[in-house]
């Protein structure tokens, strides 16, 4: 089971990972995503919130996404946890708006 939530800012997004922890997600089940690579980092340290890496990619596409543009490195991470490819894609674009994409991960569900 996942959720998706796009919002406007760092403040938004603090409040809807709350949220979904309320909901019963865990931080690090929560991954936040910005177009800006610094951004995206920023925010995920700030947050506390879990980091898309092996664990989530597999070892091959984490290797693979140091060679593609940003654009197709995030793409390929929300594939990674569960994303078709056309809300990829979608959620893509909101991302190139400026926006933050939010996704909550409950494996376990």
């Amino acid at each position: 089971m996942y959720r998706v939530h796009v919002v406007e800012n760092g403040v938004q997004a603090t409040d809807m990972i709350s949220t979904l922890q309320t909901e019963g997600f865990g931080k690090e089940d929560i991954y936040l995503f910005a177009h800006d690579k610094d951004r995206s980092e920023h925010l995920t340290g700030a947050t506390d919130t879990g980091e898309v890496g092996f664990k989530e990619q597999g070892i091959l596409n984490s290797v693979g996404n140091i060679f593609k543009s940003r654009g197709d490195e995030l793409r390929s991470k929300f594939e990674s946890l569960g994303l078709s490819q056309q809300e990829a894609e979608q959620y893509e674009v909101e991302l190139d708006k400026g926006r933050l994409v939010l996704v909550a991960c409950n494996k376990a569900n």
